[in-house]
């Protein structure tokens, strides 16, 4: 169970960074339920994640930042963005390397906090939260000066707000995201699925009853495959030991392994008619029976998860993704 809320937590803040950076409300709120989920399930963030914790608090945060109305801490009086100010604290603790990213986009948290006070007519509660976030009379002084200034203004639209937007901070957030990826990929599933399998003694013999018809010169190919192999075995053990352990199991982790699942099961396809016939399967026509099964399943479990109305409803070879794509299809129809 450690193991695989240590890869899901990974995927999901991977996610959470795709579609926070894609601009993808919808799918940036499932995957931040799931992200909430795992977080809240940890006795104790272990250091090699703090990192991911951090930063998808961080996201879910500035996300709601304009919404003085939601509140993650206790003091009804600390706004989102302004929690979201703690945790990019923590993140610039755990890393050294990008002094001037930290600094601008500390600086823009700092500015819109106030900023988002101002917009919404809060001045008095401007100038308190102005007093937190600068208790130390001589930390960054002149910044401190020019936002003290403009809140006695009582003007939310002068140069220096407009100059250091939302839309800036949610731009610098996007640059921050790109480089925490590049520099925190993980094969972590990969490396774990193996022990599994090793443990097991399944070996290469699992891999060459699953992956034929593989194109050898083709390596991106096999990888996923391989990919897909290793998981299904890692989450069939996982499973069946929370089966005997008679544990517990959160509901939308148990669909997330599954989602896992079902988003690679163009494999099954692969191994029976080869990658041309997997393309062609994209492009294979909805029928009037599958459209119905999609809006039933829509009725029952509601737009988005799509995970759920694929398992439950009857579609010839389809994806989670086709689902989504399909019910956009019929929208813009109807």
């Amino acid at each position: 169970e450690a193991v695989a809320a240590d890869w899901m937590l990974e995927f999901a803040c991977c996610c959470l960074c795709r579609h926070f950076g894609e601009e993808c409300p919808a799918e940036f709120r499932r995957w931040r339920d799931v992200a909430q989920a795992l977080i809240n399930g940890l006795s104790k963030i272990p250091t090699h994640q703090k990192k991911t914790v951090y930063l998808c608090q961080l996201l879910i945060r500035i996300a709601k930042g304009k919404n003085l109305e939601c509140h993650f801490e206790n003091d009804q009086r600390i706004s989102p963005l302004e929690s979201a100010l703690s945790f990019w604290t923590l993140l610039e603790r755990e890393e050294i390397k990008l002094v001037k990213l930290h600094e601008d986009i500390r600086r823009l948290i700092q500015i819109q906090i106030v900023a988002v006070h101002m917009e919404n007519g809060y001045f008095k509660e401007a100038a308190e939260v102005l007093e937190r976030l600068f208790t130390d009379s001589e930390s960054d002084k002149p910044l401190r000066v020019k936002l003290a200034t403009v809140v006695k203004s009582k003007d939310p639209y002068v140069p220096l707000l407009q100059s250091f937007s939302y839309n800036l901070l949610i731009s610098k957030i996007k640059s921050y995201i790109e480089l925490f990826v590049k520099e925190n990929e993980s094969n972590f599933l990969i490396q774990a699925a193996t022990k599994q399998v090793e443990s097991k003694g399944l070996g290469a013999t699992a891999l060459q009853n699953k992956t034929v018809n593989v194109n050898e010169n083709d390596k991106r190919n096999l990888e996923t495959k391989r990919r897909f192999v290793l998981s299904i075995i890692l989450l069939r053990e996982m499973l069946r030991q929370m089966q005997n352990c008679c544990l517990n199991v959160e509901s939308s982790l148990v669909w997330m392994y599954i989602n896992c699942v079902l988003g690679l099961n163009s494999l099954q396809n692969v191994e029976k008619h080869g990658d041309a016939s997997a393309c062609g399967r994209r492009r294979q026509r909805w029928t009037y029976k599958e459209d119905l099964e999609l809006k039933s399943g829509i009725r029952e479990f509601g737009v988005g998860n799509w995970a759920k109305i694929l398992v439950h409803g009857d579609f010839n070879n389809r994806t989670s993704v086709m689902l989504k794509d399909r019910w956009r299809t019929l929208c813009r129809i109807e």
